[in-house]
């Protein structure tokens, strides 16, 4: 059998393509991994916030909302951006960011949201569309969306190589050959070794570490505590069921792809900066991971056909916002992809800004 269209990676960026294009064409779904989702997906800090990423992706996460709302997978929590006074300037330029966007945002006392605060941490503004997001059951949803319509999912079927002839790709796998007129790269932190299996150029991605420790603390968080942010990025702490915490020292390590675990030292430095900000005490570590993120040169995910190489698609980049930003993104690589009209939720996103020829350049 010949697919249309062939997916390597099923994260959530090729699981959510894979569930817009399978009603349209005869989709495969080929993951190199036993299980899917086992890196980035399966690693998430799993929180929605529309300011995350920066102004250029506040467009895919906020017209995901709607989509993630009506699945139920989002449910309250809200982000507190927090600073010292030195960090006034940085507060200042974060409200000018997103001064033009839907984004509500607010300047409050951070002190009143988060008991025991060290009274250094003046500085707050307030997010509260910031929601948790049920990574799992999102990712779930969309392999059985593409199921259902047809698309099967090939694991432990590692990408080893592809060439394109008399129209069509021939991909050897772990798993086997597969044909296929279009190679979509939906993967995550190995986009440019699958790009260079199929002897196209890699454009870029780059995969670094992120760090995030679960811990016990005294006192527990409170009741609805929001998620509070470093407004200079060293750190990020959310409240969990069980009167847990996760906490992350916003890390970003360089490293070559692979099944990345956490560093003690990474582990140790988010725990000081976090009693820098309140007065208690970490009673214990009880669990530590990794993940990677995986960015273009410019931060922006890539999105399109390659200028260079007939039928293969880039869907990968999405760096740490793949997960809040996938509804969108998959309606606007779909709309790419099969060449119709976008779909009203993204009818104002221009796909231009995420094209791969923007780094052929």
């Amino acid at each position: 059998m010949t697919y249309d269209i062939a997916i390597v990676g099923a994260g959530i960026a090729g699981a959510s393509l894979a569930a817009k294009l399978a009603p349209h064409a005869r989709v495969l779904i080929v993951e190199g991994e036993s299980t899917p989702g086992y890196h980035a997906t399966g690693r998430s800090a799993a929180f929605w916030s529309e300011t995350y990423g920066g102004p250029a992706i506040q467009p895919l996460t906020t017209a995901s909302g709607p989509a993630l709302r009506a699945g139920g997978f989002l449910e309250p929590l809200g982000s507190l951006h927090i600073g010292r006074a030195a960090d006034a300037a940085a507060i200042d330029a974060f409200m000018a960011e997103f001064a033009g966007s839907a984004v509500p945002l607010e300047r409050v006392d951070p002190a009143a949201a988060v008991p025991g605060l060290r009274p250094e941490w003046t500085l707050g503004v307030l997010e509260p569309s910031c929601a948790y997001i049920d990574v799992a059951a999102l990712h779930a949803a969309t392999l059985a969306t593409a199921r259902r319509h047809g698309a099967p999912l090939v694991t432990g079927a590692a990408l080893h190589a592809a060439e394109r002839q008399d129209g069509r790709w021939r991909l050897e796998t772990g798993a086997g050959a597969f044909d296929a007129e279009i190679l979509v790269n939906a993967a995550g932190a190995w986009a440019d070794t699958v790009a260079q299996a199929a002897g196209v150029a890699p454009i870029g991605i780059r995969a670094y570490r992120r760090t995030i420790a679960q811990l016990r603390t005294d006192p527990a968080p409170p009741p609805g505590m929001p998620h509070v942010a470093d407004i200079s990025g060293h750190f990020y702490f959310k409240p969990e069921a069980g009167g847990r915490l996760w906490l992350s020292p916003h890390d970003e390590t360089l490293v070559d792809p692979h099944d990345v675990a956490p560093e003690e030292l990474d582990v140790a430095v988010a725990i000081d900066r976090f009693e820098h900000v309140v007065d208690w005490q970490v009673a214990a570590v009880e669990r530590r991971w990794a993940g990677l993120r995986s960015f273009a040169p410019d931060r922006l995910p890539v999105y399109g056909f390659d200028a260079s190489v007939p039928g293969f698609f880039w869907c990968a980049g999405q760096g740490g916002f793949g997960i809040q930003t996938a509804p969108a993104a998959a309606m606007l690589a779909a709309s790419v992809l099969l060449e119709r009209a976008p779909a009203a939720a993204i009818a104002g996103i221009d796909p231009a800004a995420y094209a791969p020829s923007r780094l052929r350049t």
